[in-house]
C-alpha cells in the first residue's frame, strides 16, 4: 500500500508540473491613494490578495500598487514583452482594482496621479483599457484573462461628459476571458471588510481544484449577488478556445476512488 501511494504521489506531482508547464504571467494592479479624485480603501489589499493567490497557482506576478501614469504604462509595456517572449502556449492575466471610467464607449483605468478638468484630456492622463488587450493580442498566446474590479464609483461625476457610471462592455479577442466586477454601466462596491465583495469571492473560488474558469466566475457571481442583496451582478465575456483551470483537478488513485 505504501509503495502504491508513493507511485501515485509521483504521478500526481508529474501531472501537476506538466499542467503548469506553460508559462503563466500576471500583472496585478491596485490603485487606491488618489491625489485629485476620491480615494478608495480596498484596491491595494485586493490586489495584494489576488497576487498572492496567483503566485500559489504558478503565475509569475508583477504587483503594482498606487501606481502613477508612467509606472502603470511601463508595467503594461513590460507585461506585453513578457507575454511575447513566453510563447504561444503561455497564459496572460491582468487584474485591476481601482477607479475606472468610460467615455464614448471606451474604458479608461485611472492612475493615482490622475487630474482632470476637461474630458478632452482623458486619454492624456489615464490608460485605455484596450491597451491591455492590444498587448495580449500582439503576443498571439493561447489564453488571456482580464479581470476589472474597477467600477466602484464615478470619480469624475462633476465633469458633465462623465455622467455615466461603471464601464462599457468590451469585445474579447479570440482566446480571451473578460471579467467585470459588475454589469456594464453599473457601480461595484468597494467593500467594508478590507476587500471588495467581488475580489473576496474570486480569491476563494480560484483555488478550488478542477473548476473551469467559467465555473469559477459563475460561483463568484452567485456569492456577490448574495452578499450585495442582488445590487451587484458580476459580468463576463468569453472567446476562449481551450479549457482553463486556475487550479488543476486532483487525480485520485484507484484505491481512493
Amino acid at each position: 500500500m505504501f509503495r502504491i501511494k508513493v507511485i501515485f504521489l509521483s504521478i500526481w506531482f508529474c501531472l501537476s508540473c506538466s499542467a503548469f508547464a506553460e508559462e503563466r504571467i500576471a500583472l496585478v494592479v491596485g490603485n487606491g491613494v488618489y491625489t485629485s479624485v476620491s480615494p478608495l480603501d480596498n484596491p491595494v489589499s485586493d490586489a495584494t490578495l489576488i497576487a498572492r493567490k496567483l503566485e500559489g497557482l504558478g503565475f509569475q506576478v508583477e504587483l503594482l500598487t498606487d501606481s502613477n501614469l508612467i509606472e502603470l504604462k511601463r508595467g503594461i509595456s513590460q507585461f506585453g514583452r513578457q507575454l511575447r517572449s513566453a510563447g504561444k502556449s503561455a497564459t496572460g492575466l491582468f487584474y485591476y482594482a481601482g477607479h475606472g471610467v468610460q467615455s464614448f464607449g471606451t474604458n479608461y483605468l485611472l492612475p493615482v496621479d490622475t487630474s482632470l478638468s476637461d474630458a478632452a484630456d482623458l486619454d492624456l492622463v489615464a490608460v485605455e483599457a484596450n491597451s491591455i488587450l492590444r498587448q495580449m493580442f500582439s503576443a498571439k498566446n493561447k489564453t488571456n484573462i482580464v479581470i476589472l474590479d474597477a467600477c466602484r464609483n464615478n470619480p469624475l461625476v462633476d465633469i458633465p461628459e462623465f455622467g455615466d457610471n461603471g464601464l462599457a462592455e468590451m469585445k474579447a479577442p479570440t482566446g480571451t476571458y473578460l471579467s467585470y466586477a459588475t454589469s456594464p454601466g453599473k457601480v461595484a462596491l468597494d467593500g467594508s471588510y478590507g476587500h471588495s465583495p467581488f475580489t473576496a469571492a474570486l480569491a476563494q473560488e480560484m483555488t478550488i481544484p478542477g473548476a473551469p474558469i467559467e465555473q469559477v466566475f459563475k460561483q463568484v457571481r452567485v456569492k456577490v449577488l448574495q452578499q450585495t442583496g442582488g445590487a451587484q451582478i458580476p459580468w463576463d465575456t468569453s472567446s476562449l478556445t481551450s479549457q482553463f483551470y486556475f487550479t488543476q483537478p486532483i487525480v485520485l488513485s484507484e484505491a481512493e476512488l
